[in-house]
């Protein structure tokens, strides 16, 4: 079905006003062969709205797959799940959890559809998507074709795969295949979590869920896309001349050599949390959550951001990444195009 004129405010959890030029709201992976991807013009594909604001009015088409499903194989050492593209990913969860297949509890209550988990690759207390990840099936535009893409294949990084790299925009994320071992060992090294003696699956569901509505407004109150920054990356040498003078900088180890550092620590360090532009506000709880308290514009939330980000550079001479997608007028855009 396509709409004229169709407002975007609820499809995106931030909920600026914004509107697009057409939006297809597609059911079966089939319908995507019914496109004309090459003449379409400027689109964009939209997930749940967890990760994406429209700065502003959108000139192009809005594509939602919102394709359902979850198939569930029982093998001797691990549960195998296919689970289509456009089912809700802390339902996942819950349905892992009510039908005794542990261990994607540290990843509850992370908002967002399950085809959006491969793009910036989900994670959240030790663990990530890429943990779990089989196969990503993917429909490419070019050859209107689908394929299957293996973990090594994607390419996951920290918060990042091929889905954001080398074929950003050449297609859309069908389904997902995870694997998920019948031994199931939790995943208790971050804070809030170390406190937990021999707990079950559920009870790292419950303190992941609790401690991350301590800390992360409801969208439906609050309007907001979660963490909106990146943590970000240094390498041992800048660590350690940070680590020197703020000794209770929280600090995580990567497999290599590099450190990551905790964007949200930084921000507040800054005295920033409450900080407002216009319609939009630093979270006074969680300072890497912006968000719309007033009826914010693109314009306010681009300011605010830019504003921390160059409020974090100058203390501590590291400039934060988005994590959230940005969209203007013509399609993905950055803080700096978007002034």
């Amino acid at each position: 079905m396509v709409s004229q004129k169709h407002s975007l405010q609820s499809l995106s959890t931030f909920a600026l006003p914004s509107y697009a030029a057409n939006l297809l709201h597609l059911f079966a992976p089939e319908q995507l062969q019914a496109i004309d991807f090459p003449n379409l013009g400027p689109f964009y594909i939209l997930g749940g709205g967890s990760n994406t604001i429209f700065l502003e009015d959108y000139a192009g088409t809005i594509i939602q797959p919102d394709f359902k499903g979850i198939e569930v194989q029982e093998h001797s050492d691990n549960w195998a799940l296919h689970i289509c593209a456009g089912e809700n990913w802390h339902q996942l969860v819950c349905f892992c959890l009510e039908n005794n297949i542990p261990g994607l509890e540290n990843l509850a209550l992370i908002p967002g559809n399950c085809g959006a988990a491969p793009i910036q690759n989900i994670g959240a207390y030790g663990i990530e998507f890429a943990n779990f990840c089989e196969y990503v099936d993917w429909y490419n535009f070019e050859t209107c074709e689908q394929q299957r893409l293996t973990r090594d294949e994607c390419n996951f990084g920290y918060r990042d795969s091929i889905f954001k790299g080398k074929l950003k925009g050449k297609g859309v994320i069908v389904a997902v295949g995870v694997s998920i071992p019948k031994l199931w060992q939790p995943k208790l090294s971050y804070p809030g979590l170390q406190e937990l003696q021999l707990p079950t699956p559920k009870q790292v569901f419950d303190t992941v869920v609790a401690i991350r509505q301590s800390k992360l407004p409801d969208p439906e109150q609050i309007p907001n896309v979660g963490s909106f920054f990146k943590n970000p990356v240094v390498d041992n040498e800048q660590y350690q001349q940070l680590s020197s003078e703020y000794e209770s900088m929280p600090a995580f180890p990567q497999a290599n050599g590099k450190v990551k550092l905790a964007a949200g620590w930084l921000i507040d360090q800054c005295g920033l949390k409450g900080k407002q532009i216009g319609g939009t506000a630093v979270h006074k709880k969680q300072a890497l959550v912006l968000t719309n308290i007033a009826n914010g514009s693109g314009k306010d939330l681009v300011a605010l951001a830019t504003y921390v980000r160059q409020q974090v550079k100058d203390k501590f001479a590291i400039l934060l990444e988005p994590e959230v997608r940005l969209i203007g007028a013509s399609g993905e855009t950055t803080l700096e195009t978007a002034k």
